[in-house]
């Protein structure tokens, strides 16, 4: 058994555990059985991987995506760790299995499907086992965002091994999803180690949808880094693909699962390794990217889920620099989800519709978006945060509940039988050929929406759809849901927030002391980072991460031994690419 902080300063470069590390690691040492909830970039992997190395055996890792395990393993073997996976694509399986047996793997990654399999089963019997790690441990649990029934079969495995430590981790899991985890895993209610949801670097934006196009194209000459922005449906990811590539200037590649696998695969490749690259993608993209420097994440339209808004938007800025989640909503993305929920069992329903009513409330909220999300999760925040959109912008909160009657009301008298447009016509006296044909300019609504009033009507209609007082029908019409007949007999009011205006600013020139954007020898690192990344066939980020060329570009090192004392700098590393960089740094300018 080796001293696990010594590991973690000679492999990685760390000086020392941050956050609950250093507590879930004790606990594996002493082999204990633990669930530890993360939040994303808080250093689930060193948690295992640390004690695979001070461990006598092989610490065996269940992972949900090959893509994400073959990320884990360059970065596992780029700081000199033993590792290895088992998938259904790997050419070299019998070369694997006999470096298991010899004992010649700290880390060993397979998928939940493996690891309930009899056969592996037999295989594992026949070396030491260090201790078993179960990543995004929330796919076990019927409460969790991405239930996967393969996960629900690994207890009878680790039971077996009764002896062999289990670490589960996740960054997603509310208190319902946590004790079934406890309880589908076997880890006593002591194991838990929950070290918080917030993300503090990261900017949460929200806005009501209005050319979802054009505001996505916005937010990304805003950001200059790598991005991911989410659409609904594949067609929706090939049209926005398409459009942004056509008018961004940046490289744009699209993801879903229609696609070739083959194009899937190398379009995830090319961003992975890509330094300004955005992705276009459907949800089935994202779990088994360990990409770190992903500057934005966009939601072309509502997610199914706080627990997945949150781990979706947790994929920006893992490497903990500042990064922005903007999600774009439309009060149909609302009316739609309803419809689903109407379309699965009847015992799944409250649950689904509990989650979509704490969507609604996030978009809705005139106050802080972190306190909403973070309270979700059950933790505690503060008033403001200071960086989301309501805390750095104050929206306006005006009583709307006339107008919304007034709306209800013209509804009601066109028969629910059409849509927001016509219904706002009608209310601001709009005439056509068509309310005339209908009559409709007869009625005591014609008409009754005028001056500052008129502004509030498409605010209102998405307010009411979201509320569900009102709901799209199969031919297009809008009719009365549930929450109508409140709002019409005054027993409840409509509040709408009003964001103010906002000019459009880039964070592409952000200044401070600290600031590398534009320093020269920082870019040149990149540059030399970026020619080491195309020679090994590693994204740039498994050489180094930007934080650490930040470092580079201030500090400055003159010798190896300067270079290796810079955090993320292990032995691994220095000995590989430290001359390298060294030669750099020496052949750039004196700051001024």
């Amino acid at each position: 058994m080796h001293d696990p902080l010594d590991i973690l300063r000679k492999t990685f470069g760390f000086a020392d555990f941050r956050g609950v590390q250093r507590q879930v690691v004790d606990r594996v040492m002493a082999g204990a059985n633990t669930l530890a909830v993360m939040p994303t970039g808080a250093g689930k992997s060193l948690c295992y991987q640390v004690p695979a190395q001070a461990l006598d055996g092989t610490c065996v890792v269940v992972s949900p995506l090959i893509a994400l395990m073959h990320d884990q393993l360059r970065a596992a073997e780029a700081v000199g760790i033993r590792a290895a996976t088992l998938t259904s694509v790997d050419e070299n399986r019998e070369e694997t299995i006999d470096r298991f047996r010899a004992g010649q793997l700290d880390l060993l990654y397979v998928a939940p499907e493996r690891a309930s399999n009899d056969g592996f089963r037999r295989l594992l019997e026949s070396t030491r086992l260090s201790l078993f790690a179960i990543d995004e441990a929330h796919c076990v649990s019927e409460w969790g965002h991405d239930f996967r029934p393969d996960y629900r079969l690994l207890r009878p495995l680790l039971d077996h091994f009764a002896q062999v430590p289990r670490l589960a981790l996740t960054a997603t899991a509310d208190a319902h999803t946590r004790a079934d985890i406890l309880d589908q895993l076997g880890i006593p209610q002591d194991g838990l180690i929950v070290a918080g949801f917030d993300r503090p670097n990261i900017r949460y934006l929200i806005s009501p949808r209005e050319n979802t196009t054009r505001q996505v194209i916005d937010l990304i000459a805003e950001q200059p880094g790598p991005g991911i922005v989410y659409a609904q449906t594949r067609t929706g990811v090939e049209k926005l693909a398409e459009k942004l590539a056509a008018e961004t200037g940046r490289p744009v590649l699209p993801y879903h699962a229609g696609l070739d696998p083959a194009v899937r695969r190398r379009n995830q490749a090319a961003f992975v390794a890509s330094e300004d690259m955005v992705i276009v993608a459907t949800v089935a993209f994202g779990m088994g990217i360990d990409k770190p420097d992903v500057r934005f994440v966009a939601h072309a339209g509502l997610p199914k889920s706080i627990e997945a808004y949150y781990q979706e938007t947790g994929r920006a800025g893992r490497d903990g620099d500042p990064s922005v989640a903007h999600l774009f909503w439309g009060a149909d993305d609302f009316a739609r989800a309803r419809q689903r929920i109407g379309e699965v069992e009847p015992a799944r329903q409250p649950g689904e519709r509990t989650r979509l009513n704490a969507l609604g409330a996030l978009v809705e909220t005139a106050g802080c978006r972190r306190r909403i999300l973070l309270r979700h999760f059950g933790e505690d925040a503060p008033e403001n945060c200071g960086n989301c959109d309501n805390c750095l912008h104050p929206p306006a909160a005006v009583d709307a509940t006339v107008t919304a009657q007034k709306f209800l009301s013209a509804v009601f008298r066109t028969g629910m039988m059409f849509g927001v447009g016509y219904i706002e016509s009608i209310l601001l006296g709009q005439s056509s050929e068509r309310s005339l044909m209908n009559g409709h300019e007869a009625l005591s609504v014609f008409g009754i929406v005028d001056g500052d009033e008129a502004a509030l009507l498409k605010p209102v209609a998405r307010a009411l759809l979201l509320r569900d007082a009102l709901r799209a029908n199969a031919h297009g019409g809008l009719e009365f849901g549930p929450g109508a007949r409140p709002i019409l007999k005054g027993e409840a009011d409509l509040k709408l927030v009003l964001p103010p205006r906002r000019e459009r600013r880039s964070r592409r020139g952000r200044t401070g002391g600290d600031n590398p954007v534009g320093n020269p020898l920082f870019e040149a690192l990149r540059a030399k980072r970026r020619e080491i990344a195309q020679e090994t066939g590693l994204p740039p980020y498994v050489i180094f991460h930007d934080s650490v060329l930040r470092d580079m570009a201030l500090s400055r090192p003159a010798s190896l031994a300067e270079l290796g004392r810079i955090s993320g700098v292990g032995a691994r590393k220095l000995d590989a690419y430290g001359a390298a960089f060294l030669q750099i740094i020496r052949e750039a300018p004196p700051a001024n």
